[in-house]
């Protein structure tokens, strides 16, 4: 299991995870935080391409109805922790792509991601 926490400091303590192709990977996201879920709740958005993570991060700012995880963007998401607010505690189990490369990990939340919250999931 990889625990990844998230603080009020919008930086996750795990920012590189490496895995062999198809793996099964648990991920726990722990928000350790004191500030509202509103605009300090953290969630893990893993993607499908370098390029998407940026894309993703602006079009998740005006999504905060949606608990900043933009619809029209959904097809890049290949696995997700939702939002979670203080002291708040998420986990998500899923199978490592199976084609290497670099995926890009991200906090959607308020922007969070474009200050340095977001890593890359390794598949070797």
């Amino acid at each position: 299991m990889v625990v990844i926490v998230g603080n009020n400091n919008l930086k996750f303590n795990v920012t590189k995870i490496e895995v062999t192709p198809g793996q099964k990977i648990h991920v726990q996201l722990r928000n350790e935080g004191t500030m509202p879920k509103d605009g300090m709740g953290h969630n893990w958005i893993l993607l499908d391409g370098d390029n998407e993570a940026m894309p993703y991060a602006m079009a998740s700012v005006s999504a905060r109805d949606v608990a900043y995880m933009p619809k029209a963007l959904a097809s890049h998401v290949l696995a997700f922790i939702p939002l979670l607010g203080p002291k708040e505690v998420g986990d998500v189990t899923f199978n490592a792509p199976t084609k290497p490369g670099k995926y890009p990990f991200i906090c959607s939340c308020s922007g969070h991601s474009m200050a340095g919250m977001r890593g890359e999931l390794i598949v070797k």
